[in-house]
C-alpha cells in the first residue's frame, strides 16, 4: 500500500488555495499510475488534461531516468498552478506544461516529430474520441494508453443519457473495440472518488 506523500499533499493544498476543482485522481489512482509508468519503463509520457499537476507528479515519480512528460492544459490558471506544484515537487526538469487547447497543441507535437510510449487522457470527455485518434498517431509500438472517468457511476450504459461527456466516452469505448492497432480493457474503481474506472490499452508492436 502507498505511504503518505508530503509533496502530493502540498499539491492538493495549493490547488484548493487557487480554487481549482477537486477532480484530481485519488491518491490510490495516482499510485496506480506511478506503478504503471514504472513497470512499463516509460520515458516519453503525454498527458492530456493537467489540472493542478497531481497526476502528472504521480507519473513523474515512476519515470525512467532521463524521461520526459509533456502535459497539455487549456486553462491558464490551472497551468500556472500546475507549474508551481511541479517546481515545488522537484520535477521541473522533466515535466513541460503546454498551455492551449489540446486539439490545437497535438498537431504541433506531430509536426515536431514527437512520439510517446505512455499516454494519460483525463480532459474534456466529449473530445475523448479525438484524443484517442491523436494518441494512436503519436504512439510508439507497445505504447500504453490510459483514460480516466470511463464508468461515471454507471451512466455509460444509460442509453437515455443526453450528457455529451457520456456520449464522448461511449464513442471512445466503441472506437477502442473496433481499433485493430490496440488491445484494451476497462477496470472499474470504487473509492474516495466514487464509482468510476480506467481504460487501459496497449498499442500493438
Amino acid at each position: 500500500m502507498h505511504q503518505e506523500d508530503h509533496a502530493l499533499d502540498l499539491v492538493l493544498e495549493n490547488n484548493r488555495e487557487k480554487d481549482l476543482p477537486e477532480i484530481d485522481v485519488s491518491r490510490t489512482q495516482g499510485e496506480f499510475l506511478r506503478l504503471l509508468v514504472q513497470m512499463t519503463k516509460a520515458k516519453r509520457i503525454l498527458e492530456i488534461g493537467t489540472l493542478g499537476g497531481y497526476s502528472t507528479i504521480c507519473m513523474a515519480k515512476g519515470l525512467s531516468e532521463g524521461g520526459k512528460i509533456i502535459t497539455l492544459e487549456a486553462n491558464s490558471a490551472h497551468a500556472s498552478c500546475a507549474n508551481e506544484n511541479i517546481v515545488n515537487a522537484g520535477f521541473a526538469e522533466c515535466i513541460s506544461v503546454q498551455l492551449g487547447a489540446a486539439l490545437e497543441t497535438l498537431p504541433k507535437l506531430e509536426q515536431q516529430n514527437e512520439s510517446f510510449d505512455f499516454f494519460f487522457i483525463d480532459a474534456d470527455k466529449p473530445n475523448n474520441p479525438y484524443y484517442l485518434e491523436w494518441a494512436l498517431k503519436l504512439a510508439e509500438p507497445g505504447a500504453v494508453i490510459i483514460a480516466d472517468n470511463v464508468v461515471r457511476d454507471g451512466e455509460l450504459i444509460n442509453r437515455h443519457s443526453t450528457d455529451p461527456r457520456i456520449h464522448g466516452i461511449r464513442t471512445f469505448i466503441d472506437m477502442l473495440a473496433q481499433e485493430e492497432r490496440i488491445d484494451s480493457t476497462a477496470i472499474q474503481t470504487v473509492g474516495e472518488k466514487g464509482y468510476d474506472g480506467f481504460v487501459i490499452g496497449r498499442v500493438r508492436d
